[in-house]
């Protein structure tokens, strides 16, 4: 990657990284320390928990769907404020409710498509995978890290302390921005009506199979941490502020084999593959949940299963996302996805609520083992992505107009999409090796002003 893509990928990464560090650090340890707000009951502390996916899931859509009409910079924006604002209030609570409100306008800010599609925008096709499996894995890394830093600081700020931790954190990430440069995006497909975008994403059968996926993966990851933590105190001893000391080792284990199998399903193409592997881990990891939930050993095994395939999961998606998701409806695309992430969270955490609940500890894992093979049977008839290619030329003559001169690029056969950035003085040409043949490539020769030759 350029030093424009590597800025990008890390301020674009840590805005959401902070984000759901914020909003799940209170995961691994509400179940038990939001008993003491007033009125707090197990399904009312799921609700809590899950309350912010609710938000998310209705709304993504609509921020997505103007993200790819409107400025994606003052989105982000807007959406960190919203986050910062509602823990602030998740902050000054004393009732179950008023923490319920707090998480539900926190997780209005549903930014995180947008800020997808901005780190589509600047990145080049084949870096693009790489700075989505970054992207992918700060995600998955500041999950995991949420599940270690949460109970750490329970024990020293409480909650109201969480909460204030994340709403500054909100506030911080607005400065990230000032890295990302601005872009410029022109494709060859018409911008069209919102109600013509969302059917285009609707009708692509292996874009709604990775928004099933996702769904799936974060209602088993919710339900799962507001339902272990009771299970190490019960049945490994284990009290709820040293629960970071048992996530810790296990996220670095599994980020020593995730990181490979990351890189092999990147540069070998073997994206199916290795998605595939990840979900047969997360539903061996559930069944060992299952069998074994009342040793030790059993519950760290299953927690190191399911954090392997979860970081590999939460990597590959986004990068598989936008190399099926056409450039018109990018954002739209990613919205809807994200949607599905927070409805997965939502009802995750209604269901690990419930699951507390549940006398019958052996049949609520058998319920999230049940999950899994659903999910796996979706996902069994997903197809490969194709891959794209970028061409990195400077812009023309400032005589030149840049919208005439988009145009005709975008008129070669094979080219995909333009990306424009003024600042740097370069733009990123993204088309398929395969529709691109010798006629086009000597257009393009000319309207470049320099030789195009692809091995």
């Amino acid at each position: 990657m350029n030093a424009t893509e590597r800025r990008s990928t890390f301020a674009l990464g840590s805005i959401f990284a902070l984000r759901m560090l914020g909003l799940f650090m209170i995961v691994p340890v509400f179940a038990i320390a939001g008993q003491q707000y007033s009125g707090a009951t197990p399904a009312l502390l799921g609700l809590a928990v899950g309350i912010y996916g609710l938000s998310q899931a209705l709304l993504q859509i609509p921020f997505s769907l103007w993200g790819d009409y409107v400025s994606r910079r003052g989105l982000i924006i807007f959406g960190l404020i919203l986050f910062a604002l509602g823990n602030a209030i998740a902050a000054l609570s004393t009732d179950i409710w008023q923490v319920i409100i707090g998480r539900a306008i926190a997780g209005s800010g549903a930014i995180s498509a947008v800020v997808m599609a901005l780190l589509a925008d600047v990145t080049r096709e084949e870096q693009r995978s790489k700075a989505m499996a970054i992207m992918g894995m700060s995600i998955g890394t500041s999950f995991m890290l949420a599940f270690i830093i949460g109970p750490l600081l329970t024990s020293h700020i409480g909650l109201s302390g969480l909460f204030w931790f994340s709403s500054i954190a909100g506030i911080l990430a607005i400065l990230l921005l000032l890295l990302v440069p601005h872009v410029s995006i022109q494709h060859k497909q018409a911008s069209g009506h919102y109600r013509e975008k969302f059917k285009l994403v609707l009708n692509n059968a292996n874009l709604n199979r990775l928004h099933i996926s996702i769904f799936m993966l974060h209602l088993i990851m919710t339900a799962l941490f507001v339902f272990i933590p009771s299970q190490l105190v019960e049945w490994a001893g284990i009290p709820v502020n040293h629960h970071g000391w048992v996530y810790l080792p296990l996220l670095l284990i599994s980020c020593f084999f995730a990181f490979p199998s990351i890189i092999v399903a990147e540069k070998k193409q073997q994206m199916r593959y290795i998605f595939m592997a990840a979900i047969f881990s997360i539903t061996a990891a559930l069944i060992v949940l299952s069998l074994f939930y009342t040793t030790p050993w059993g519950l760290i095994l299953g927690l190191a299963l399911f954090f392997i395939a979860f970081n590999v999961i939460e990597a590959l998606l986004p990068s598989w996302l936008s190399k099926i998701a056409l450039p018109s409806v990018k954002a739209t695309a990613m919205g809807i996805n994200a949607s599905s992430q927070f409805l997965g969270a939502f009802f995750g955490g209604v269901l690990g609520g419930q699951l507390l609940s549940s006398s019958n500890t052996s049949m609520a894992w058998t319920i999230l083992v049940g999950f899994a093979v659903i999910w796996l049977g979706v996902s069994w008839f997903l197809e490969s992505p194709r891959y794209l290619s970028t061409l990195t030329v400077d812009l023309p003559a400032e005589s030149q107009n840049l919208n005439d001169w988009s145009t005709q690029i975008l008129q070669v056969q094979g080219v995909e999409e333009i990306a424009i950035l003024k600042v740097q003085g370069i733009a990123y040409i993204k088309f398929d090796p395969k529709d691109l043949n010798d006629e086009a490539r000597q257009k393009l020769s000319q309207l470049v002003n320099q030789p195009v030759a692809f091995s």
